[in-house]
């Protein structure tokens, strides 16, 4: 690469460009590359390195690294206070070293294990306000001489481009963050619908545990709502402008689990190409929400415990301790006491989630908000139609009223999508609604027939029933009817349902 004169009318043009880049240039990477590529043109540098620190684990690692052994370096990482960049990086004061081995502070292993010969170093600060989050530094001449007096100025105007371009990259993640939080908080807002006593039993509690730190567990079946419960109590709290961060215990195996909660670092194992943070680490400060805990394996809920009883965590493959301020709401659709007394959720992990339990009732148990969710489902939904004037007739109403709705308001919301999508575009009719209504007529019930007979009769017809409700998913309908499937298959054999 050609080296370019170091010229005050170089050196400005050259601010100017990269100031344009800052502006322009989206991919934060690759202007960080830009920036110490271009210092070490400038000024002829054999190598540059930019170097990030980590306030977590008090490491600078190297983020951009130019020159010969580029790929080695950036394998390294450095302690603060350790080295020239790490004495940088601690005190914020720039140093320039014209013979490292004449400087008790220099740090020789990274240079010697990489076969890299160092004569001077020239490191600045990069600054965010008060905030050093990281340092810029260059490495001896192409010449062969040693770094200049007059180059620590140039090089400070570029760790400050750096550090301005590192915080116009935060300042659009933060906006794009907000926004999303915004959109989510807006969608989420109404969303907690209904009069009934119950719900705002919940509601109330929900309020009253925000303002606290403490630990909350919501209970209740599946599709009642409990994410929305959380979220809720996450906005009413004083966390409520920190991020809340969701994580399905069920959705990833024990793993991938590990890395999602805690983070991994680089080559912790196949795959892991880069520093990855975990979902404890970005939920510093705010709410961590963690669904289906129920569903963790116990070497999972063990090293949940450890983190809920020391506040520290490592990252997969890393041995600094981290440490944060997370406040932890969980839910479950299981029957976790249950758990708890079989033995299969740990009883102390158990005791450390549930400080506070919050129970979702059911929406068969506040039947008096059905027609209230129906509005507001019809009211989302002729509009994403474009369907203004669409309306629910009586007899639907009375139809969902009748019905248990085993999958909660989730099974209720999609039963509307699908009858406005399917109906007649002016108004919903009972028989748009796709739910499958018990029968209550006793049928074949009648004088004359012994008790077993009259029990394999209802048997037979409960069966046929929920087999036809979950369309033949003899799983779901084991669940439902609260037998085992085997059970189940061996009744539909008996009765003869394989048609069903």
């Amino acid at each position: 690469m050609k080296n370019e004169p170091s010229t005050p009318e170089a050196s400005i043009d050259r601010i100017k460009e990269i100031s344009a880049w800052i502006s322009s240039v989206h991919d934060l990477d690759r202007l960080l590359e830009l920036i110490t590529e271009t210092a070490a043109r400038m000024m002829n540098a054999r190598a540059g390195s930019l170097l990030l620190l980590d306030h977590k684990t008090r490491k600078l690692y190297f983020k951009v690294a130019t020159g010969e052994k580029k790929k080695e370096v950036k394998a390294y990482e450095v302690n603060l206070g350790q080295g020239i960049a790490g004495y940088v990086a601690e005190t914020g004061a720039p140093l320039l070293i014209s013979d490292v081995k004449k400087d008790p502070r220099w740090y020789k292993e990274i240079s010697e294990s990489i076969g890299y010969e160092t004569r001077s170093i020239a490191c600045v600060p990069m600054k965010m306000g008060d905030e050093i989050i990281g340092v810029l530094e260059l490495v001896d001449r192409t010449d062969g001489s040693s770094i200049g007096n007059a180059d620590v100025p140039i090089l400070t105007v570029f760790a400050e481009l750096a550090a301005q371009a590192i915080g116009n990259a935060r300042k659009i993640e933060k906006v794009k963050r907000e926004n999303q939080d915004l959109r989510e908080e807006l969608a989420s807002k109404y969303q907690i619908i209904g009069e009934s006593g119950s719900l705002k039993k919940v509601i109330s509690d929900a309020f009253k545990v925000a303002n606290s730190k403490t630990n909350t567990l919501i209970l209740g079946e599946s599709g009642t709502g409990k994410e929305l419960l959380a979220r809720l109590i996450h906005q009413a709290g004083p966390r409520k402008d920190k991020p809340m961060i969701v994580l399905n215990c069920a959705a990833l195996q024990d793993t991938l689990l590990e890395a999602e909660l805690f983070g991994h670092e680089k080559g912790a194992f196949t795959g892991a190409v880069a520093r990855k943070i975990g979902k404890f680490e970005l939920a510093d400060e705010g709410t961590i929400f963690l669904d289906e805990i129920g569903e963790m394996s116990p070497g999972m809920q063990a090293k949940l415990l450890r983190v809920l009883q020391e506040g520290v965590f490592y990252r997969v493959g890393g041995n600094v301790p981290i440490s944060v301020d997370v406040r932890v709401i969980s839910a479950t659709n299981r029957d976790i006491v249950k758990e708890v007394q079989a033995g299969s959720f740990r009883e102390d992990l158990f005791y450390r989630l549930n400080v506070v339990q919050i129970q979702m009732p059911s929406l068969r148990e506040r039947k008096d908000d059905i027609p209230l969710l129906a509005e507001y489902f019809l009211s989302i939904f002729k509009k994403e139609r474009g369907l203004p004037d669409l309306t629910i007739s009586t007899g639907a109403i009375d139809k969902m009223l009748r019905y248990d709705w085993p999958g909660n308001i989730r099974e209720m919301r999609n039963a509307m999508e699908r009858a406005v999508v399917m109906g007649n575009g002016k108004e919903i009719l009972p028989e748009d609604l796709p739910i499958l209504m018990p029968k209550t007529d006793n049928g074949e019930m009648i004088p004359g027939i012994t008790l077993e007979d009259a029990l394999n009769r209802f048997k037979k017809k409960f069966i046929t029933m929920n087999l036809e409700h979950t369309a033949g998913n003899r799983s779901r309908a084991a669940k439902i009817m609260g037998i085992q499937r085997t059970y189940l298959s061996r009744l539909i054999s008996k009765y003869n349902l394989r048609d069903v």
